[in-house]
């Protein structure tokens, strides 16, 4: 029996040194900063799902425990975990552990950012990029939860993101200025990208884009290179609750799997229309949030590049 297992481990072995070593011989690892809704499809409930699906370790840091999430549902039970984060964060700096994004969505409270903003600073300086979706606006009003100087202290969590992926009214609240309704014009756009790249990110997906009724999309930014990029998708009526974490997760996907900005921007919206669709033709509770779920295999294809 010895013999017998010598030689098959002799075999195996030299079997693994012939075979390439690729991107998934060396898992990535995201660590996604969010509240967790335990049920409306949003938050971390899209995109621990989203981004582990793509192949990436998705280590998750809960900002907030909601029974649901706050739209359009009544009575919803909320713990704060604003005192758990940084307990938890300096536990993992005793384990043999890295990461190699950091994504973080909506967070509560001037205390959070800054706690955030600690967080940031000592996983940048291990080689983390750092995904900011600026979450506190929408349809050009500030959500009512927030003070009027929340996004002066969102703007300096910006600052030190990579990359930023506001929607047209945080842009606007980003920038201290006044909430422009589209249809817009692409040279309003283009202003607008350039502004926020001059906040500190090196990249930004601006989303909520439209120059028409009738499409409706997102602009891609490059500071590096001055490239901008669009990609657009037939406008469906109605508003669906989640889509912008769904968004957010697909690029932190794409991004991990080797895509640029721009094909990260353009499976993004895809992924997320046809996920609206999905939901549409359901006639599903909106509050519920989209079914993503079953678009998962399509949208791990494009991204992973995978031929079949």
């Amino acid at each position: 029996m010895l013999i017998i297992y010598a030689i098959m481990h002799s075999f195996t072995q030299r079997i693994l040194s012939l075979l390439p070593i690729t991107a998934s011989m060396t898992q990535k690892r995201v660590l996604a900063v969010h509240d967790i809704s335990c049920f409306g499809k949003c938050s971390l409930t899209v995109a621990l799902p989203i981004i582990s699906s793509a192949g990436a370790e998705c280590t998750v840091l809960p900002t907030a425990v909601l029974s649901t999430h706050t739209g359009g549902f009544k009575g919803y039970t909320y713990r704060d975990l604003t005192d758990d984060l940084l307990p938890i964060f300096e536990h993992w700096k005793t384990l043999p552990i890295r990461f190699d994004y950091v994504y973080t969505g909506f967070l509560g409270s001037f205390e959070q950012i800054d706690i955030v903003s600690k967080i940031f600073d000592d996983l940048k300086a291990k080689g983390a990029l750092i995904v900011v979706d600026p979450v506190m606006a929408d349809n050009g009003e500030l959500y009512s939860i927030f003070s009027k100087d929340f996004p002066k202290g969102m703007r300096k969590l910006c600052e030190k993101a990579d990359i930023i992926l506001p929607n047209i009214t945080e842009a606007a609240l980003l920038l201290d200025e006044a909430y422009v309704k589209g249809p817009y014009t692409k040279e309003y756009i283009e202003s607008l990208l350039k502004r926020l790249g001059r906040i500190g990110s090196g990249k930004v997906v601006l989303t909520g884009v439209f120059f028409d009724n009738e499409h409706l999309g997102a602009a891609a930014y490059d500071t590096d290179t001055g490239t901008i990029s669009y990609s657009f998708h037939e406008l469906i009526p109605g508003y669906y609750h989640g889509t912008g974490d769904v968004f957010g997760s697909v690029i932190v996907s794409a991004l991990v799997n080797g895509s640029d900005l721009k094909e990260a921007n353009a499976a993004a919206v895809e992924f997320t229309a046809e996920s609206i669709m999905r939901t549409r033709t359901a006639g599903t509770d909106v509050r519920f949030g989209v079914n993503f779920e079953e678009g998962l295999g399509k949208l791990i294809k494009r991204i992973r590049k995978d031929p079949q």
